[in-house]
């Protein structure tokens, strides 16, 4: 799904985790539903564009927590590198990120995989229990449920500076950055 004209879609670690990971571990609905659901491991990363959503060069999905990350043509390593994800507001540990990088046998490529995951899937599972107990939700679609990640893969282009989190200032952005110069500038 494409975004309207105008929108961009760069959310934080947090707003990944928070208002889209939690949210789809938990059953509910997700406002705008852009993410789509995508086994990733059948796909290369450049097979992405047309699958996942995209925004510059970043796709974003959600795939199942697997320890199988196996494709094609390679496989996608850990970096050894995992981060916890705390909200900004109360401090409180939301998520986990963990780096990935793309192999094609043993030549490590420039493919970079950021994995959201929930920190512990107690939290969403004795959520969806109360409304198992209820009816709305099958056993089996609980445990299920609680196994979700969201992937954002970016293709890492050494020559380019990038922000921490991989976006790109726009032109918007920039001049409104340059109005803190207005100071230094003297009209006639």
């Amino acid at each position: 799904m494409n975004l309207p004209p105008g929108f961009r879609f760069f959310p934080t670690d947090e707003e990944l985790v928070v208002h889209f990971l939690h949210r789809k571990a938990s059953l509910l609905p997700c406002h705008p539903d852009v993410i789509p659901d995508l086994d990733l491991y059948p796909y290369d990363p450049w097979d992405l564009p047309g699958k996942a959503l995209g925004e510059g060069r970043q796709w974003y999905f959600y795939s199942r927590k697997t320890q199988e990350r196996v494709t094609s043509n390679g496989y996608w390593g850990s970096m050894g590198i995992d981060e916890t994800i705390f909200t900004s507001s109360t401090h409180k540990k939301v998520g986990i990120k963990k780096y990935l990088t793309f192999y094609l046998g043993d030549s490590q490529t420039n493919w970079i995989m950021q994995e959201y995951s929930l920190p512990d899937s107690s939290s969403s599972s004795s959520r969806s229990s109360k409304r198992s107990s209820r009816g709305s939700i099958s056993s089996s679609r609980k445990t299920d449920y609680s196994k979700w990640v969201i992937c954002r893969v970016y293709e890492q282009h050494c020559s380019e500076e990038e922000d921490d989190d991989g976006t790109e200032l726009s032109c918007l952005d920039e001049v409104f950055l340059s109005l803190d110069d207005l100071d230094e500038v003297s009209l006639p």
